[in-house]
């Protein structure tokens, strides 16, 4: 995959209609700071197109980046969305806020017809919590094949981060054969097999 454009389209809030795209939509969901807007940038080849916050919580819109690119052949010009859901689990939002996000997320992915794929993200350095368990197995109701990218790689060694793999993977009740990417901003370890994962998806929803 080659990016050749992003463009943020929509900004959707908690009264918000959601968009009708017609297009494939890649949702990216997690708990605040686990590296969403990082990813993102890293994907799209930008250093600050996505947002990233020291405060943890204070996104509290659904992003759509709409992708434009290239296939590795160069044969086909496609383009679908990479969705930035709010991250979940930070205590020092109130209750209530947390509630209205978590309403907002929920109509998005229930709705949306152009809905291709949900990924998760989590930081590979701890246990998924557990929102991260109830999201998994929203996914898995819901009919989508579980995916989990597991960021901030480069804050481990290879020992460490095999451990920490196997960790993860049982925690969330990975099989083999579920997608799995370890990832890190820093190096971009990672990118390339996420980028082809993506293609995957919109290629089957095209």
């Amino acid at each position: 995959m080659i990016i050749k454009n992003v463009n943020l389209e929509t900004v959707i809030g908690i009264t918000s209609k959601l968009p009708q795209n017609e297009k494939c939509e890649i949702a990216f969901a997690g708990r605040s700071n686990v590296g969403k807007s990082s990813l993102i940038n890293a994907l799209v080849n930008r250093k600050s197109y996505a947002r990233t916050s020291s405060e943890p919580g204070k996104t509290q819109t659904i992003n759509f980046y709409r992708v434009q690119y290239l296939t590795d052949d160069r044969t086909k010009e496609l383009d679908f969305y990479l969705t930035d859901l709010p991250g979940y689990g930070y205590a020092r939002v109130s209750a209530e806020e947390r509630g209205k996000w978590g309403t907002m997320i929920n109509r998005y992915l229930s709705s949306s017809k152009a809905l291709g794929a949900v990924i998760l993200l989590v930081d590979i350095r701890h246990v998924p919590t557990k929102d991260d368990v109830q999201m998994m197995e929203w996914m898995r109701g819901a009919g989508f094949t579980p995916a989990v990218i597991a960021t901030k790689l480069d804050k481990l060694n290879r020992s460490e981060s095999a451990k920490q793999t196997r960790i993860i993977r049982t925690a969330l009740g990975l099989g083999p054969a579920d997608p799995f990417f370890a990832f890190s901003a820093t190096t971009k370890a990672g990118r390339d097999d996420i980028l082809r994962y993506i293609e995957g998806v919109v290629a089957v929803e095209a």
